[in-house]
């Protein structure tokens, strides 16, 4: 059964705008557990407003108070700008928090936001190494009772045994991003299941396919390959209004704007840092209408969700609001989704209900 969640990836403009759209995402966060959606994702960007809250441990909390069925997950935490205990430490307590709701999304952070590794005085260019050693780190530290010893290329620790202790034994569920084929693969020679990026159709179910034979020749066995397939996300925009028409007249001006902020944005910063940027030809599929926005009506959005789902995906991470979209205009595009679209995938509205 597909499952649906939202991604609480909320851009705020001007800093005079910060604390109305962070109060704004609890109140979506509230919405969303009042409608049964499955997971609510949180994002980490710092400095520049595309992520209105910045820190998904701290907002976090925020929600898991907030809220009484709804997942929380990170998508993603960016764990090479973290203390690997010092997170391990935050995601024990939220886990404590969320009494076992907590799904642990991790990832390297995004190698063109220089300014954020800057910021924290890190070499961007260290970033995957980090992560690899972070994980390890925080993975220790969850289950070693007796405390971790590490010395490696970035930490060299020794730290007593974890407390608190994690709620979900032996740790939180943990969930890698892979941006790329290559990336989904070597996932599943771990066997491991991941978050896929923005993609199309057609480039998801390759993927995935390539994911699902990859599971399978690394010699796990088909319940395995069932498990990693349901505990896989994709990501998608997605707007839904009465007509296919007023979807697309709300939907398509807010992505377009989201695009073309995040696009000066990247053009302003390696101009400031006097870093060379590759012109993209073709426009990658996260900045394509065609392949990166599900838009129209309760009936052509459940049109287009059932075609993920033959994919064999377990959910779909959907971002409602979008750019400058108002708040109330997203919240009216989830609760159609919720009301008129999942239904069709199973009883998830009603079951929030009872």
């Amino acid at each position: 059964m597909l499952k649906f969640s939202n991604f609480l990836f909320t851009e705020s403009r001007e800093p005079a705008s910060d604390a109305r759209v962070i109060r704004e995402c609890l109140e979506e966060a509230k919405l969303c557990d009042e409608l049964g959606v499955e997971v609510i994702w949180l994002a980490e960007h710092h400095f520049d407003g595309n992520c209105a809250y910045v820190d998904p441990t701290a907002f976090a909390a925020a929600v898991l108070a907030a809220t009484r069925r709804v997942k929380v997950g990170f998508a993603v935490a960016q764990v090479s700008l973290h203390h690997p205990v010092r997170l391990a430490e935050q995601i024990a307590l939220l886990d404590n928090l969320g009494e076992g709701r907590l799904i642990v999304g991790l990832g390297r952070g995004t190698a063109y936001n220089v300014y954020e590794y800057q910021g924290y005085g890190i070499d961007w260019r260290e970033a995957g190494a980090r992560y690899a050693e972070a994980e390890a780190i925080m993975l220790e530290a969850w289950t070693n009772k007796a405390g971790v010893t590490h010395r490696g290329q970035f930490w060299d620790i020794q730290a007593p045994r974890l407390r608190p202790e994690c709620f979900t034994q032996p740790h939180p569920a943990v969930l890698r991003a892979a941006s790329s084929e290559e990336g989904a693969l070597h996932l599943a020679a771990r066997g491991l299941p991941f978050m896929m990026n923005v993609q199309s159709v057609e480039v998801t179910r390759r993927r995935l396919a390539a994911y699902r034979a990859a599971l399978a020749a690394a010699g796990h066995d088909e319940a395995h390959v069932a498990r990693c397939m349901a505990e896989s996300w994709v990501w998608r925009n997605v707007v839904v209004a009465e007509t296919d028409a007023e979807a697309a007249r709300i939907g398509i001006p807010a992505f377009e704007a989201m695009q073309e902020q995040r696009r000066v944005m990247r053009e302003r910063v390696y101009a400031e840092q006097g870093i060379r940027m590759v012109e993209e030809r073709v426009p990658p599929a996260r900045a394509q209408v065609e392949g990166a926005l599900i838009h129209g009506s309760p009936a052509t959005v459940a049109a287009k969700m059932a075609e993920i789902d033959r994919t064999g995906v377990g959910g779909v991470i959907c971002s409602f609001r979008l750019g400058p979209m108002p708040a109330e205009v997203a919240n009216e595009s989830i609760r159609l989704f919720m009301t008129r679209v999942a239904p069709e995938f199973g009883p998830r509205a009603a079951a929030a209900a009872e």
